[in-house]
């Protein structure tokens, strides 16, 4: 059978069955259809939250260390040190738990993790496996925190305010689950900042009385190089020991120490300013955006990929005799050749 002799006959056999081709296209597609249907949509809402606390004031910490004593090449100020990162305290698993863990009014008093795994049982893939409401509490949060993990994304924009976008399948759990996401973030939040102020302030608090204790010392050394004299002759010129070096290594020390006391006030500052005021700007309310496969898209793809079966599937049988026709060929031609 030749090249040629078998495209007439796939050419023929699909003529034949030109019916049955869209036929098979059209129940393809309907069951893609009835796929995408069942594919359930996903709610999300973007939350844009004021900054917890401003940035750091550098031009009042330039003028207390001005006033204080510690000129332009004292010690390095906290405000350039790295800080809290809210987006890492945001993904946190400490605080994906403690979302997790929270009860919500509106649905019978249920826990976030509760209403996570009701959800998750309900819209679950038929090789997914159920999951059972555990009653141990500190499973119940671990087991809600990973449900909860890729359902929001944290991002402080251009202008440094936060966003934080929750998305779910069930539309009624978007803006309380959002507002805990919220109120939890900010907590941790401010928490650190003030734990790490205290941490700050008591550094410099030791830094300082390990400092004046050095510059006491200094003193002690320049009273005692004071009273010593040299006397020369009978004419009884007195000579006082040179005290320069030792002067210029005490006000190195009182410009660390002045540095240490700016950054004191400043840690004092933090911990006064670190409070939990937060203002919301866009709120997790309805409308919500809304993601949904495209039935129709869906449909069309399944009727072209069904008419491409079943075009397949009717002229496979030629190329299965038209295959093994070649292969019986080549082998009496290989065995006839001398």
């Amino acid at each position: 059978m030749t090249s040629q002799a078998l495209l007439l006959k796939i050419l023929n056999r699909l003529q034949k069955l030109k019916f049955l081709i869209p036929l098979g296209g059209i129940l393809v597609g309907a069951l893609l259809y009835l796929y995408a249907k069942q594919i359930p949509a996903i709610y999300s809402v973007k939350s844009t939250v004021f900054p917890l606390t401003a940035g750091p004031d550098k031009s009042s910490n330039s003028k207390l260390t001005e006033l204080i004593g510690g000129g332009s090449g004292g010690t390095k100020s906290l405000s350039d040190e790295a800080n809290v990162n809210i987006e890492e305290v945001a993904k946190s698993r400490k605080t994906r738990e403690a979302v997790a863990g929270e009860k919500v009014e509106s649905h019978e008093n249920k826990t976030v993790a509760e209403l996570l795994i009701n959800e998750f049982n309900l819209r679950k893939k038929i090789n997914a496996r159920e999951i059972k409401i555990p009653i141990n509490e500190l499973e119940l949060k671990s087991i809600g925190a990973t449900l909860l993990k890729d359902s929001y994304t944290i991002k402080v924009n251009k202008n440094g305010l936060l966003e934080i976008t929750y998305g779910s399948t069930n539309e009624k759990l978007i803006s309380p689950v959002s507002y805990i996401l919220i109120n939890k973030i900010s907590q941790f939040y401010i928490e650190l900042k003030v734990k790490k102020a205290e941490f700050d302030f008591a550094f410099t608090e030791k830094k300082i009385d390990s400092l004046d204790r050095v510059l006491a010392n200094f003193d002690k050394k320049t009273i005692a190089t004071s009273n010593k004299t040299l006397f020369v002759r009978p004419n009884k010129l007195q000579y006082t020991i040179p005290q320069e070096n030792l002067e210029n290594s005490k006000l190195q020390v009182l410009a660390q120490r002045n540095g240490a006391a700016s950054n004191r006030e400043e840690a004092l500052w933090r911990m006064q300013k670190a409070t939990p005021i937060i203002s919301i700007m866009d709120t997790p309310e309805p409308p919500f955006d809304v993601v949904k496969p495209s039935k129709m898209l869906y449909g069309l793809v399944g009727f072209i990929i069904g008419c491409l079966l079943f075009s397949l599937l009717f002229i496979v049988g030629l190329l299965f005799k038209f295959t093994n026709h070649q292969v019986k060929q080549t082998i009496a031609e290989k065995l006839t050749e001398p």
